[in-house]
């Protein structure tokens, strides 16, 4: 198996970085630091160290200072489930999941998993399956299902659940097969435009724009990300989207937060204003439905010459034209069972069934690539001009994670106890009250990582873009 500086290696030069700037580079701790068959430590720690790695490298292009970027496992694993970690006014989180939500037998003996956090999802499984929203009402109407059957069937309602396949049945799934081609981020030139000179600042991102069209963990954690590095990160969101308050609270340290109401030209016009003085857009809409509103890639790149789009799907664009995966909805949870990992924790658990990871390792991983991404190729419209398009997915990193390899004897690891946590919680004002989150992992010498904003809530502010210095 690689080593953790091996894999941290293998995602710099993936994307173009430099070898020598790994030689300005810490890692600290030992694998494992959670319970699971997968190496979700050494996971964290690579992902969150090459998004510093990328802010490092942008200071030392806008200053000519480099500087070094440190990264603790430990750390790094808590901030890949700081959502757990969080209080706000010394309280903690609710509920995490609706009361039907999660995993059910179906009549040909398979499992499937229901996700339905949001209120229109949970509907739309309860219409598919005729019954009440009652976890006895929805396990009896599933005895009625082959589990394929059910899946296919559920997609075209409108919900969003997947079937428990193994690591094998995946594979032989034709997507799987397309994507065993790409690697965890992909940047393309999508465009032609002049490179964009850096404004004045004191920190990697200072004066860089970021919209985030994002929700739940991974593209929120992206914006996060670029915010702890000095970004002026606005999140928009409609005031008619659900959302999960608990989330957009941790992973809103940082940001500017306005609404836009997307099916309104209204709204489609103040984000295309804020979209013409951006330099990264990154959203986590399905491709066919961002597309239709009129911001493609493509379409940015016109509205906006030099842009950085970001682009998350659960399970990736590549694939057949043929295959229903590309434009399914899906989360964490869903990847995870679809595409063979808790299949796999369960049996190394020893288990009849599925196990999750210890945490929500493909949200958050990819939160930190999408930052990757956007960095690496912001660095590079700052020297080549042009726009460009980062594309990463849930299902890719999870074959990244994979690949990395299995622990023999993880589950004999302890869970992480609250003085093993404490010591990265930082308190911090919000316009929710006190909070006690988690800090950020990545340690840079020169620029260190803070956020400056405090986490508010949804539309607090104006949707114009603070004046750069």
């Amino acid at each position: 198996m690689q080593t953790p500086r091996e894999i941290l290696t293998d995602l710099w030069t993936s994307v173009g970085g430099g070898a020598s700037a790994l030689d300005r580079v810490t890692q600290t701790g030992d694998e494992p630091q959670l319970p699971s068959s997968f190496r979700v430590a050494a996971a964290a720690q690579a992902s969150v160290a090459a998004a510093g790695m990328a802010a490092a490298n942008i200071w030392q292009l806008r200053s000519g200072q480099s500087q070094d970027v440190a990264v603790d496992m430990r750390h790094a694993v808590v901030e890949c489930r700081s959502e757990r970690y969080l209080r706000v006014d010394g309280k903690p989180p609710g509920p995490a999941w609706d009361a039907i939500a999660g995993i059910y037998k179906t009549g040909d003996g398979r499992f499937v998993r229901l996700h339905t956090n949001f209120r229109h999802h949970r509907d739309a499984v309860c219409k598919v399956l005729n019954c009440k929203a009652e976890r006895d009402e929805v396990q009896a109407a599933l005895m009625q299902w082959d589990g394929e059957a059910f899946e296919t069937a559920a997609y075209a309602g409108g919900c969003v659940v997947a079937l428990m396949r193994s690591h094998e049945e995946w594979l032989a799934l034709p997507h799987a097969k397309a994507l065993a081609e790409l690697p965890p981020v992909r940047i393309e030139k999508i465009g032609e435009a002049a490179p964009k000179p850096w404004p004045k600042g004191d920190r990697p991102l200072a004066g860089v724009r970021v919209l985030d069209l994002s929700r739940v963990i991974a593209g929120p954690v992206a914006g996060r990300t670029l915010a702890v590095h000095g970004a002026d990160v606005m999140l928009i969101s409609s005031p008619n989207l659900p959302a999960i308050p608990w989330l957009t609270i941790d992973t809103g340290r940082g940001k500017l937060t306005s609404f836009a109401d997307l099916k309104t030209g209204q709204g489609r016009d103040v984000l295309r204003g804020l979209l013409a003085e951006a330099d990264i857009f990154s959203q986590g809409y399905r491709p066919a439905s961002i597309a239709a509103l009129g911001f493609s890639p493509e379409d940015a790149a016109k509205v906006s010459p030099g842009i950085v789009y970001v682009s998350l799907s659960a399970y990736g664009h590549a694939g057949p034209s043929t295959s229903p995966w590309a434009n399914r909805r899906g989360f964490d949870s869903l990847v995870q069972t679809a595409t063979g990992f808790n299949h796999a924790e369960g049996q190394a658990a020893g288990i009849d069934g599925p196990k999750e990871l210890p945490a929500q390792m493909l949200d958050h991983a990819t939160g930190y690539f999408m930052a990757f991404g956007a960095m690496m190729a912001k660095a590079r419209q700052s020297r080549e001009g042009g726009s460009w398009h980062v594309r990463v997915s849930l299902a890719q990193t999870g074959r990244w994670l994979w690949n990395l390899g299995r622990a023999a004897d993880g589950f004999k690891t302890e869970d992480l106890k609250a003085e093993s946590v404490s010591p990265f919680i930082e308190e911090i004002p919000s316009g929710f009250g006190p909070l006690r989150s988690v800090r950020h992992s990545a340690k840079l010498s020169k620029t260190p990582a803070s956020w400056t904003r405090p986490a508010m809530p949804l539309g607090s502010h104006p949707a114009q873009w603070p004046a750069r210095d």
